[in-house]
């Protein structure tokens, strides 16, 4: 979880050093970077190393092979070093080497992993674990060569600067954004994981039995929700570009500029959400019928559309505040949203059934929401912003 903490900081640290005309300092920014990702990512592979036994016996089951723990540690340097380079293509506004580095890691990981499955398969499900890990694996090497030899072309324009012009603390600016968000990430993950599994045992506790309670948590989770979603990874990218242009602002206490592109962004993303919401609402039994070859799933469809509001909105709300050194606090309001959304479940679907796991799924979304945007407008309309 490290590497997604890594990824913010990089681009928000450089973000603010080429807002105030420090280039010099992006050198020196990515040694340290490149230093704490080796250190941290090192440390957590032997920590993995030494558990293996642990891990296969209680937590997996003996179902899978050790090698397949092997090949995740031998990966986590590369994930995490290609997430600070990542970072860094983001923080200098050459994004686009990313998109090309992405698609070339999904390429790969898809060529590879068929070839190395058509070996492995007929060996059954433990040689098949370990051919999908190594897919993986060795498109995460693919991914890292390709963006590690751009970053070494591309970092030479900045050795022509010979003098940093203000002297930071950039590994106290790294840790200090890059560690809370490592630890809330845990802790999202683990309450992540504990809501998935007791979504389908709080269904049957409704009275819907096992097979019917799995088939219907799959129909809203597994068919449904990805079509409320899918639009949101087109917001994502987008999204994602906010945080270096709301760093620079912030950097320079450009608080009139903030003010007014944020004022843009959220009549823009509510215009769009809106219509999309629209669209998803009135296409959802054609939507459901073309997709999935059943009219059935358009209902669920239907009933779930509301929710892109929520969603588009906050994603790029949430964008804004990590660009505005509000990153913490986004964490704690997802992990908060965790916390409340998987009490609903526990309490109210068993009593209320399919009906109460939907409206815990609104509850989730909008409180995410309402929160995410109350720290928007405190922080931009309020506290810094004269």
């Amino acid at each position: 979880m490290l590497h997604h903490g890594i990824n913010l900081a990089v681009t928000r640290v450089i973000s603010e050093e080429l807002a105030l005309d420090n280039p010099k300092g992006i050198l020196k920014i990515m040694k340290r970077c490149i230093y704490i990702t080796l250190i941290t990512s090192i440390t957590t592979s032997l920590i993995l190393y030494c558990n293996t036994d642990f891990i296969i016996d209680k937590c997996l089951h003996n179902k899978v092979t050790p090698y397949v723990i092997y090949l995740i540690c031998l990966a986590l340097p590369l994930i995490s070093m290609s997430s600070a380079i990542a970072g860094y293509f983001a923080g200098v506004r050459r994004i686009y080497k990313n998109a090309i580095g992405q698609f070339i890691e999904h390429v790969a990981k898809v060529i590879v992993t068929a070839i190395i499955l058509m070996h492995y398969l007929p060996n059954g499900l433990n040689f098949s674990c370990f051919a999908l890990i190594l897919g993986d694996m060795l498109s995460e090497v693919i991914s890292f060569i390709y963006i590690y030899i751009i970053y070494t072309l591309d970092k030479r324009r900045y050795k022509k600067y010979f003098e940093i012009k203000k002297k930071n603390d950039y590994t106290y600016k790294i840790i200090r954004i890059s560690l809370p968000i490592a630890i809330t990430s845990y802790i999202r993950s683990g309450l992540t994981t504990l809501k998935q599994l007791i979504i389908p045992s709080s269904l049957e506790k409704s009275g819907i039995n096992c097979a019917e309670s799995l088939a219907k948590y799959g129909i809203i989770n597994g068919m449904a929700l990805p079509i409320i979603m899918f639009p949101d990874i087109l917001v994502k990218s987008f999204a994602s570009l906010l945080i270096p242009e709301f760093s620079r602002y912030n950097a320079k206490k450009d608080y009139k500029r903030i003010k007014q592109v944020t004022n843009i962004l959220l009549l823009s993303i509510l215009t769009i959400s809106f219509l999309l919401t629209f669209v998803l609402f009135i296409f959802s039994n054609q939507l459901g019928k073309i997709i999935y070859k059943d009219i059935s799933i358009g209902f669920y469809i239907k009933i779930l559309s509301p929710l892109a509001i929520f969603i588009y909105v906050d994603t790029v709300v949430d964008s804004v505040l990590r660009g505005l050194d509000a990153q913490v606090g986004v964490m704690i309001v997802n992990i908060f949203d965790l916390v409340i959304s998987s009490s609903f479940i526990y309490f109210l679907v068993p009593k209320l059934g399919l009906i109460g796991y939907i409206i815990s799924i609104y509850i989730s979304e909008v409180l995410n929401f309402t929160i995410s945007l109350f720290q928007l407008i405190k922080i931009v309309y309020f506290n810094k912003i004269k």
